[in-house]
Parts: structure tokens; C-alpha cells; sequence
């Protein structure tokens, strides 16, 4: 029989099998010192370094938290210390409704009312002063009316809090929109959103109404995580809170500076009183500082202005004493610009007065002098049969027709003349009608309405600038005007980034009136530090009374419903140069923008009327290789562009606002914001256009090309100058072909028929100069605000 199978028995132990034996438990002291028989272990030197650096690293990360936190609480004390005590300096809150059918006056009463504040002096727009005693502290509310831009704007370069009415029952307005997107590029100090009382709100949809509101206030102020509601108590005693403890956020801007909001206001005699309390950094009698809508003055002398004691017996008031007065070997000049030498600075151009003077000693307007009397030959006009010497005024005589037709402006419109020219309406009746009517009528008017719709569509921005998007740069060469005469201005480059060009070549007169600054930079460093070390500066947190020397009598009479701010300059800040500006465009404004357009440009604590000439923002923000920009037409959406103006230097990166007067005085639209980038004398705003022509015959790389020009004097004028092509090509004119603007030209490799040959000209571009805007009388604008 057959063996049994069975299995290999595999739980069998082999033989030369070794189990691993278990981890020993927690070895002793003694039982490691058996094991090592007396050895003992040395560190490398590289391990001793290694342990020594992670302690000294553990110890410098502990100092420098300790030292952390200490700056901080000593700059939380010192931020806070002058709000604390009975004569401490009160927090200024500004209070701005966005809608209409909300009070400022009942914020703020709300608001107090908290703390069992009485509302009786609270007046419904201006400054109201109250005692927090149970935060040890004294709130000073500027309660402004509705739809008053400028006086917010005013108001908020000076607040440290600024409280935002909103409606639940009324959505937010266009103005209001703007008026938030304006501060927000202005820079806002720490807000905080309110609902408005005197809405009874149903408790069941006041969580929704909340919520909506604080989504829209959050596109505006992301870091918002709740908005209070004024018609209840506990939020009333919350909004205080918030407004009464801690310290106010940092406006960039203010940084460094000092500013005062007036209590009081007297005038006399050309000086002006103002009395307040110093805020931000001390202030220098030998400093300029800045009225808005009045513009800079200088200070006489800076004395103290204590509040009065109830205890203290009348008449034994404190004579206030004189605490700076200004150094005459220190201080400031009101002295902006330079005067200009004509005999020293070269004109290559002639100015205007030059041109005036001219005419006024030819005595003509055309320079010439007059012909004697009877030398003029007497031109004969032919009249056709049938129509009187009044119609016949209006012929044009063909003879004469190149003589006095249209001639290329000497500015050459600066832009306007870069635009395509739109075709003439053809107004002329049927020639059958001109053989009927010949004799009644000679020409048939438009009605006002069709005159008005042709009139807006010729003169159409919006047309321009689609034209100049489509087709950049790109003009036609004048017919009746030699091109080297139309475009005398301009220049050829070979390479726009890196061909040279001197800043300093034919520079207009406003450039002989301009400040330059050898190292902003470090000029701007050297005047921070001399205002922080300034030992004779008055502290802030003071009351004082600041006295303003030649000031205008209409500068005391302002309204009381508005601030009244001066605001403090450092050193140098008066004196003009050519300003710079990184700016943005409004996502919201649907207008054109255009170079040269006149705006309003609010920066730091002023506000200019400016035409600024706008250019590509260089990548990085450098210059380049010769510091040559490209001009830009028109501001558009969706990138940065640099703005550049006449203007006073501003130290710091302070934002800055674009704004579009309106028929509303209150009521501009807000064009661009940016930011300060540098006062570059030296930049170059190159404007380019680019004349095109015609590949009329090809033959591989050479091509004869018309249309460019129209004689061959000016084929010869621009010869040197190099081609290109929209394909890629580039090339040089030959020669001359004919007597009408045709040449053969020679390019890098072969030309398609379809080709365009382009040559790209350049020509430097200036600003215009500045000045101080001033606001018009808006009493009736905020009475009629008031009464709504």
C-alpha cells in the first residue's frame, strides 16, 4: 500500500533557528554604567557648537519677544496717553450718513446717550464736545451733513474714528459710493459701521438686514466682523466702548505730521487764530502749514490755550504764555517756484509774451506791417446770376482756397490732432433741387435737434478712443501740409528702451520755475529726522492757539456746520517740482479720461486743479534704461499708469484721488486713485506716432512704398530715420522715387504685398501747470442738504 500523505509539520523549531529577543525595559543608571566599563562618551566639537548655538538661539528668541511686547505696550501707553486725564486731548470722531433719510446728529446722540450724556447743546452739524467719565476719557464728535464731499474729506484727515450711518430702510446712493470709495483711497482711520436710529426694525428680519449691510460695508473694509445697531441699548453702550478704548488706527499718510482741528476761529488784522489741541507729531513754528482752500501760510507764534477752570475765581484766568515763536534764520519761505532768467535759459521755440511782443510792435497780428494805400490790387469776385453780394460772401474762391485753406497747428493740438478725421456730412441738396431752387434758396439749415446729434457724434470721445485702442498711435499724413513741417517736433529712435536722450534738451519755461533734488531720498530722511529732533516743536496732546500770518478775512468766515483743520508741512514741502503718481481707474467711472483733461488731485492735505499727462508704468517701477516712457492717450481700464504733474512736493507714500468737477459742486465723480511714486524731473513722456504707408511694388526685401508721403522733400527729411512693419520687418528709405512722396526701401528679409510699412516718430510730452483749487460757496448746497 501507498505511504499516507501528510503535511510538513512547520510549527517544528529548527535547530539552527534564533528567535529575537524582546526590548529590554528602562535600562538603570547603574546598568548603563556596567556596559559602558569605564568609558565614557565624547562629543565632537561640531555637536558642543551645534547645542551651544540652539541655546544662544533659544534665548535671543526669547529676548526678542520680551522686547516685542514691550514696544508695543510702551507705544500702546504713549499712543493713549494723551487721551487719559481730566486735560486730556479728546478723541475726534467723525460721524458721515450715507444716505438721506439719516440724522448725524442722532448718531451721536445715540451714541451718548449711553452714558446719560445730555443732548440739549448737540447741534445738528458741527462740533460737539462730550465728558466719558466712565472710560476716563472725552469723545469730540464732527457731525456732518449729507452730501458735503469736501468737508468729509476734511473732516477724516483729522479723525481718529470714523462712524458710518447706514439706513435699514434705504439702500446706499451713488453719492454715498463714492463718497466711501473716495476715503478709502484718501485713507480712513478705524471705522466703525452703525445702524441709524429711529427705524423701528422687526426682530425677525433684523438678523438679514445686518447682514446685507455688513456685506456691503465689507467690500469697502474687509477686516469689519460686525456692524451695531443704535436702536439698542447694548450696541449704543458697545459703539462707545469701541470709541473710547484702545488706540486708534494708523493713517499712513499722517504719519509724521501734525495737524490741529479748530475750536475757535478769530481773525484780525491779517492774522489768524486758531485754538485746538495738537495732534500727531509736534508742531514747529518754523514749519509751514496748509488751509485747505486757502493754501499755505506761515506761522507767527504758537501759544498755550488752557482750558478754564470751574473752581478758579473770575478774573483770575491764566494769561496765556508764548510757548514758540518763529527763527527767522529757521524758517520756511513762502517761496514755491523760481523766477525764470530768459537771457540765461535758451528757448529753442519762442514763448508766447515773445510772439505778443512781435505783433504788438508790428502792429498787425500777422507780424507783418501794413501795405501803403493803394498797392493792394483789388480782387474781383464774380457773382452768379441770381444771387446777392451776401450769399456771394460766403464762395470761397478757389485761387485763394490754398493760400488761406486749413494749416497744421504750430502745438499741433498736443492730442487732439493724433485722432482720425471723420468724413464731412454731405449737406448739399441734389443737383436737380440746386437747378430749381438756385434762385430762392442757396442753403438749407438743419433743425437745432439734428445739428446737436451730428455735432456730438463728430466731436464723440468715445469714437476717439476706440479709434486710438483699435489702431495705436497711427495718423495720416497731411496733403496740404509738408510733413517735416507738421512734424518738425518730432524725432526718429532705433530703439525706444535703450536709444539715449538728454532730459535736459529743449525744456519749456515752467521747467526754468521747478525745484530739483539731487537725492529725494535721502532729502526726505534728513527732514524727518530734524523734525523728530527739533527741541523748540510743541508737543502733542497741547492746547494751543496758532497764529497764522497774512491770511484772507474770508479764511475766518467759515461755516460752523464744517471742520475748519490746518494741517502741518515738514520742511521743503512748499517748493514745486514735476510729480509723479502710480495711478488706477476707476472700475466704476464709464467716462473718458484723457491727458490734459483738467481734474482735481487730492494728495496728503491738498487738494490741486491738474492736467496731468499720463505714461506707461515702467515694469518694477524703475527707469529704465534712459528713463523714456511711452505717452498715453487716454487712461484706461485694468492697469497702472503714472500721472505727472506740475505740483508741491510731497514727502512719503501718500495716496493720492482723481477727481471730475460736475454740475453738482458736492457731487464730482471720482476718475482714478493711486499713490505718490517720485518728483523725477528727468522722466521722459515720449509721445509716438506712427505714419503708414503703402508697399506699392515688392520685389523680395526692397519695396517701393507711397502713401507715407506726399513730395519728395519730405522723403529726403526723414530718410535716416528707420521702417518697420506690422509683420516684423524693419528697414531704411533708399531714395526718392517721382515727385509725389514715393520711395524704395530695403528690409531685413522679404515683404509681403499685404504688409503695412510704418515709421514711428517721437516728441516729448509736458504737463501744465498747477494751482490751489479752490471750493466754491457751498452754503446753499448744504442748506438745501440740511432742509432735506
Amino acid at each position: 500500500m501507498p505511504e499516507a500523505f501528510h503535511h510538513r509539520a512547520t510549527l517544528k523549531q529548527n535547530l539552527g533557528q534564533k528567535n529575537k529577543s524582546f526590548k529590554s525595559k528602562h535600562a538603570t543608571k547603574s546598568s548603563l554604567k556596567e556596559l559602558a566599563k569605564g568609558r565614557v562618551a565624547r562629543q565632537s566639537p561640531k555637536a558642543t557648537q551645534a547645542a551651544n548655538a540652539a541655546t544662544q538661539s533659544k534665548l535671543n528668541r526669547r529676548n526678542h519677544a520680551k522686547q516685542t511686547q514691550q514696544n508695543k505696550k510702551h507705544a500702546l501707553v504713549s499712543a493713549t496717553r494723551i487721551f487719559s486725564g481730566a486735560d486730556g486731548a479728546p478723541r475726534i470722531v467723525a460721524v458721515i450718513p450715507l444716505t438721506a433719510d439719516v440724522s448725524a446728529r442722532a448718531v451721536a446722540v445715540s451714541i451718548a446717550s449711553s452714558i446719560d450724556v445730555s443732548a440739549e447743546d448737540a447741534p445738528e452739524a458741527g462740533i460737539w464736545k462730550i465728558r466719558a467719565d466712565r472710560f476716563k476719557t472725552s469723545l469730540q464728535f464732527m457731525i456732518l451733513p449729507y452730501r458735503d464731499l469736501y468737508g468729509t474729506l476734511d473732516a477724516c484727515k483729522a479723525a481718529d474714528y470714523v462712524v458710518f450711518a447706514l439706513s435699514p430702510e434705504t439702500e446706499v446712493d451713488a453719492w454715498g459710493d463714492m463718497a466711501l470709495r473716495t476715503l478709502q483711497a484718501q485713507g480712513l482711520p478705524q471705522m466703525t459701521p452703525v445702524i441709524a436710529p429711529g427705524f423701528p426694525v422687526d426682530p425677525k428680519t433684523r438678523p438679514g438686514i445686518c447682514k446685507s449691510l455688513l456685506s456691503f460695508i465689507q467690500y469697502f473694509a474687509p477686516e469689519q466682523t460686525r456692524i451695531l445697531d443704535l436702536n439698542a441699548s447694548s450696541d449704543c453702550l458697545n459703539a462707545l466702548r469701541s470709541l473710547s478704548e484702545g488706540k486708534p488706527r494708523d493713517v499712513r499718510w499722517r504719519e509724521g505730521r501734525s495737524w490741529v482741528l479748530a475750536e475757535s476761529v478769530d481773525w484780525a488784522d491779517g492774522s489768524l487764530a486758531v485754538t485746538g489741541v495738537i495732534r500727531g507729531m509736534q508742531l514747529s513754528a518754523n514749519r509751514l502749514v496748509h488751509l485747505p482752500n486757502y493754501g499755505d501760510f506761515q506761522i507767527s507764534k504758537i501759544t498755550s490755550a488752557p482750558l478754564p477752570k470751574v473752581s478758579r475765581a473770575p478774573g483770575m484766568d491764566i494769561e496765556p504764555a508764548v510757548l514758540a515763536e518763529q527763527d527767522a534764520e529757521d524758517v520756511d519761505s513762502l517761496v514755491s517756484s523760481n523766477d525764470p532768467d530768459d537771457m540765461a535759459n535758451e528757448q529753442t521755440w519762442p514763448t508766447e509774451e515773445e510772439m505778443g511782443d512781435t505783433e504788438a510792435a508790428n502792429g498787425s497780428e500777422t507780424g507783418l506791417p501794413d501795405a501803403d494805400n493803394g498797392t493792394t490790387p483789388k480782387a474781383v469776385r464774380r457773382i452768379p446770376k441770381g444771387m446777392s453780394e451776401y450769399q456771394a460772401a460766403w464762395i470761397i474762391d478757389e485761387e485763394n482756397e490754398d493760400e488761406d485753406g486749413e494749416k497744421g497747428s504750430d502745438e499741433e493740438d498736443e492730442e487732439m490732432q493724433d485722432a482720425e478725421e471723420e468724413e464731412m456730412v454731405d449737406l448739399a441738396p441734389d443737383e436737380n433741387d440746386m437747378e430749381s431752387d438756385r434762385r430762392s434758396v442757396a442753403f438749407q439749415d438743419l433743425d437745432a435737434e439734428e445739428e446737436e446729434k451730428q455735432l456730438e457724434t463728430w466731436r464723440s470721445r468715445q469714437r476717439e478712443e476706440q479709434d486710438d485702442l483699435e489702431f495705436p498711435d497711427e495718423v495720416d499724413t497731411p496733403k496740404d501740409v509738408s510733413a517735416r513741417t507738421r512734424f518738425q517736433r518730432y524725432r526718429g529712435m532705433r530703439s525706444f528702451r535703450t536709444s539715449p536722450w538728454d532730459p535736459y534738451e529743449n525744456l519749456p519755461r515752467d521747467y526754468a520755475r521747478i525745484f530739483q533734488f539731487e537725492d529725494f531720498k535721502r532729502t526726505e530722511r534728513g527732514v524727518r529726522r530734524r523734525a523728530e529732533q527739533d527741541q523748540a516743536a510743541i508737543a502733542p496732546g497741547t492746547r494751543v492757539t496758532v497764529y497764522l500770518k497774512d491770511v484772507p478775512r474770508e479764511a475766518a468766515q467759515h461755516d460752523p456746520r464744517r471742520p475748519f483743520v490746518i494741517l502741518g508741512l515738514l520742511q521743503h514741502e512748499h517748493k514745486k517740482s514735476v510729480l509723479n503718481f502710480a495711478v488706477q481707474r476707476n472700475t466704476e467711472y464709464e467716462g473718458s479720461v484723457r491727458s490734459k483733461d483738467p481734474l482735481i488731485l487730492c494728495v496728503g492735505p491738498r487738494r490741486l486743479k491738474v492736467n496731468p499727462v499720463y505714461s506707461q508704468h515702467t515694469r518694477g517701477g524703475g527707469k529704465g534704461a534712459n528713463n523714456v516712457h511711452k505717452f498715453e492717450r487716454y487712461l484706461r481700464h485694468g492697469h497702472t499708469s503714472i500721472a505727472t504733474i506740475y505740483g508741491p512736493v510731497t514727502f512719503g507714500k501718500q495716496p493720492c484721488v482723481l477727481l471730475k468737477e460736475t454740475s453738482d459742486p458736492q457731487s464730482p465723480e471720482l476718475v482714478a486713485m493711486g499713490s505718490f511714486a517720485n518728483p523725477d524731473t528727468t522722466r521722459v513722456n515720449a509721445k509716438r506716432i506712427i505714419l503708414s504707408g503703402h508697399p506699392f511694388k515688392v520685389h523680395k526685401r526692397t519695396a517701393t512704398v507711397r502713401y507715407m508721403f506726399f513730395n519728395s522733400d519730405d522723403v529726403l527729411y526723414f530718410k535716416p530715420i528707420m521702417l518697420h512693419t506690422k509683420h516684423g520687418r524693419t528697414g531704411h528709405i533708399q531714395e526718392s522715387l517721382g515727385t509725389h512722396g514715393y520711395f524704395k526701401a530695403h528690409f531685413d528679409g522679404p515683404i509681403n504685398q499685404m504688409d503695412t510699412i510704418c515709421m514711428s516718430l517721437y516728441k516729448r510730452m509736458y504737463p501744465k501747470w498747477s494751482e490751489l483749487w479752490k471750493e466754491k460757496s457751498n452754503n446753499s448746497t448744504l442748506s438745501d442738504a440740511m432742509e432735506e
